[in-house]
């Protein structure tokens, strides 16, 4: 129900926002945990799980021994659960929400018969269809002909209820373990050169980065663990602009962390662990050359160790004929790789557009000479204390404000853009506001190189 109306109920009720992202790595937590009881544990939606336990209730002394050790241990650890064992996955999942037990082999339709038609993990809407109907209980629907319900309430029903009575197979599907990038090496004596842990850490490397390609995933940041002879550890962490798991150019981007460590007395054991991959297809790549953008993913990688990534930024092209509004600034760890000729690409920006100037400013003003035909650029203008005249001048290019936008610097309305040549060498990029009366309108927003 609303909270509105459950606070009308009973007002002193207490609630908290719920985290979905804890609540689901306690759900997986504890499936690995369920382990002692079975061998394959699944989740069942996002407050349950599902064990298998065929022929393992006898090692903790029958099924009721068994569940007795699993509430006992949830209610040391903090847990309130329910629980049921049955011959079928849809009759256990029903017991379990409905007051839980234990239904003997051969007995689920006596066992599940009184429980009600929700129960079934059909839609709400479904339910409400049969209770209408006076179908109210789980044991009402049993005599029922399949296709008779398959007909009136679609085949989810039948499905559900064979599945419940255990006339449907319907196997426990666990999750999948995630892969555990992580190698790690008990050296027979310890060391303290930076040489010889470099070594060391070029073997984990190689053995990392094997596992990573049998995957498809690259490294985007690793962690080194140095154990030194008096049990201290020391760590070294590094990040990679995109995913990457070539050993070599890893290795050379832990040198400088690893000369920072004190070995103390030795190093005797070291653990290196790709905490954050992602997915990294094979890609071609010609003999003895790396790929083109490799080498500034190594250039970001070495700059955000050093001042950190989100500090390490990048342009990229957006979505707006307004100057300003043509590009955006993203982290460059972070932000999708551009194409080598990212002209070519729409998406990146425009080859058959009017030229752009290689720096562009706000718009500062611009002193013009009063006797300036309308319509032309400026034969003369002052800008930044300095003066220059035209030599050529190219457009105009007019650009109109973007209306659904409320910006103050275009409420003035439309721009026309002229390309200026000067006599002094500077290519400059004014514009004109024809609401503007005479030469009040000038600005100068930019300069191509």
């Amino acid at each position: 129900m609303a909270l509105a109306d459950a606070r009308a109920i009973h007002p002193d009720l207490a609630t908290c926002p719920a985290d979905l992202v804890r609540e689901a790595g306690a759900l997986a937590a504890l499936r690995r945990w369920a382990g002692r009881y079975a061998p394959m544990v699944g989740r069942d939606g996002a407050d349950g799980l599902m064990a298998d336990i065929s022929g393992v209730a006898h090692l903790f002394g029958g099924e009721a021994a068994l569940r007795a050790d699993l509430h006992a241990r949830l209610e040391r650890a903090g847990f309130t659960a329910h629980s049921a064992i049955a011959g079928a996955y849809g009759g256990a999942h029903a017991l379990a929400r409905h007051g839980g037990g234990i239904i003997a082999e051969g007995a689920l339709a006596e066992g599940l018969g009184g429980l009600p038609v929700s129960a079934l993990r059909i839609g709400h809407d479904a339910a409400g269809a049969l209770d209408r109907l006076g179908l109210r209980r789980i044991a009402d629907l049993i005599p029922l002909p399949r296709a008779s319900l398959a007909r009136r309430f679609g085949p989810g029903l039948a499905l559900r209820l064979d599945q419940a009575l255990g006339l449907q197979p319907e196997p426990v599907a666990p999750d999948p373990e995630r892969p555990n990038f992580a190698v790690r090496m008990t050296l027979p004596e310890p060391v303290g050169l930076h040489a010889d842990v470099m070594a060391a850490l070029s073997r984990l490397l190689d053995r990392l980065c094997a596992t990573l390609g049998q995957r498809q995933m690259g490294a985007r940041r690793l962690r080194l663990d140095l154990v030194r002879v008096d049990r201290a550890t020391a760590q070294v962490e590094i990040g990679l602009a995109r995913p990457m798991r070539d050993p070599g150019r890893i290795a050379a981007l832990f040198a400088r962390g690893v000369e920072a460590v004190d070995a103390g007395f030795g190093i005797e054991a070291m653990r290196l662990c790709a905490f954050v991959a992602e997915p990294l297809a094979p890609v071609q790549i010609a003999a003895g050359r790396a790929a083109p953008q490799d080498g500034v993913a190594d250039l970001i990688s070495r700059l955000g160790a050093r001042l950190g990534f989100e500090n390490v930024l990048r342009l990229a092209p957006a979505e707006s004929l307004i100057p300003e509004r043509s590009f955006v600034t993203l982290a460059a760890a972070y932000a999708p790789d551009l194409p080598s000729d990212s002209a070519s690409d729409p998406a990146f920006g425009r080859r058959d557009g009017p030229p752009r100037p290689i720096t562009i400013f706000p718009p500062e003003p611009v002193a013009v000479a009063a006797e300036s035909p309308a319509g032309h650029p400026p034969a003369w203008f002052r800008w930044r204390r300095m003066r220059f005249t035209t030599l050529r001048a190219a457009g105009p290019e007019r650009i109109a404000p973007e209306w659904w936008l409320d910006d103050p610097a275009w409420r003035t309305g439309l721009r026309d853009y002229w390309r200026i040549e000067t006599h002094q060498g500077p290519r400059l990029w004014l514009f004109h506001t024809p609401q503007s009366p005479g030469a009040q309108g000038w600005r100068m927003q930019g300069v191509f190189a």
